[in-house]
């Protein structure tokens, strides 16, 4: 069963086309990445499931219907863009959020009180918006995003603006929403929160998709024959005594043990280049390289595309 499924999502601007005929879908209880370089069209994508704008052409069901204005009620939605008013105060406002999400006031009031006391931010209540750093505003938004329990969870990069220890404790909230039973989609350029959280991920460049998948089969997919070698000894003179058909990319040489990457050519398996290897190295440790998420995105969109990493 799929959250979303996206049929041949066409949306124009002027001149300009956003989503070129799109398809994604969107599996039930997972963490799904939407990535892509800015201007790919992932905010578009993001839009118009909650209904902010329409498409052209294509068709989106949600839970297996085409999406309508009442579904707003079971998505949470966090931009990347903040949207509290910076004049009110930190409670009245999450109250009134949750009120706009059709919530009774007790049972608001009972979930702000257990999310504010499971970030320890109980002092923040009284306090105008204006007087929070960047990064307590957005704990503010994420409680109020996820306080209505919505099924569907879309989180537009989440982690700006918030340091290593407090990014952690998103991450681990966003897998604890997911174990929940949600669905989450969650757009980032953070490549290592990538691979940290995501079952799978759509890829758009220019307005089309261009990858998407499991991670670890999308990982695998693109690794090309790379091994690291911790060997003991000096690496003189390794270009002679690397198996035929192998080259050494790069070696770091130590008093006592050395790291070589190694690339095969061909289909020499695992335990043949090991053997291979062997007759004139003593190994100290060896690993198949497999490729980051970062990597994979620069190959496939270019360099000119690099994320901006956080």
């Amino acid at each position: 069963m799929n959250t979303i499924e996206a049929t041949g999502i066409l949306k124009q601007f002027a001149n300009i086309t956003a989503l070129d005929h799109v398809d994604i879908a969107i599996p039930e209880n997972t963490v799904y990445g939407l990535l892509g370089p800015n201007g790919a069209g992932k905010t578009t994508f993001i839009r118009i499931i909650n209904q902010i704008t329409a498409p052209d052409k294509g068709v989106i069901l949600f839970n297996g219907s085409p999406l309508k204005q009442e579904d707003i009620s079971g998505i949470g939605y966090l931009p990347e863009e903040r949207g509290l008013y910076r004049k009110m105060k930190v409670g009245e406002q999450a109250l009134y959020l949750a009120r706009l999400k059709g919530m009774s006031r007790s049972d608001a009031m009972k979930k702000l009180k257990h999310w504010f006391e499971k970030f320890e931010i109980q002092a923040w209540w009284d306090k105008k918006v204006e007087e929070l750093s960047k990064g307590m505003q957005q704990k503010v938004q994420f409680v109020t995003t996820v306080l209505h329990e919505p099924k569907l969870l879309i989180f537009d990069e989440p982690f700006s603006g918030f340091d290593p220890i407090n990014a952690n404790i998103l991450k681990k909230e966003i897998l604890e929403l997911k174990k929940n039973g949600a669905t989450i989609i969650f757009s980032t350029h953070n490549m290592s929160s990538v691979e940290e959280i995501c079952d799978e991920i759509t890829l758009i460049n220019k307005a089309k998709v261009v990858l998407n998948g499991n991670v670890t089969e999308i990982k695998n997919q693109y690794k090309s024959n790379k091994y690291r070698f911790l060997l003991k000894g000096s690496l003189d003179g390794v270009d002679a005594l690397i198996p035929q058909g192998c080259s050494a990319l790069s070696h770091i040489q130590t008093d006592g043990i050395s790291e070589l990457i190694l690339q095969s050519a061909g289909k020499r398996t695992t335990n043949l280049l090991l053997a291979d290897m062997m007759t004139n190295f003593e190994i100290h440790g060896f690993q198949e390289v497999i490729p980051d998420m970062n990597e994979i995105f620069i190959k496939v969109v270019g360099e000119d595309n690099i994320p901006e990493m956080e």
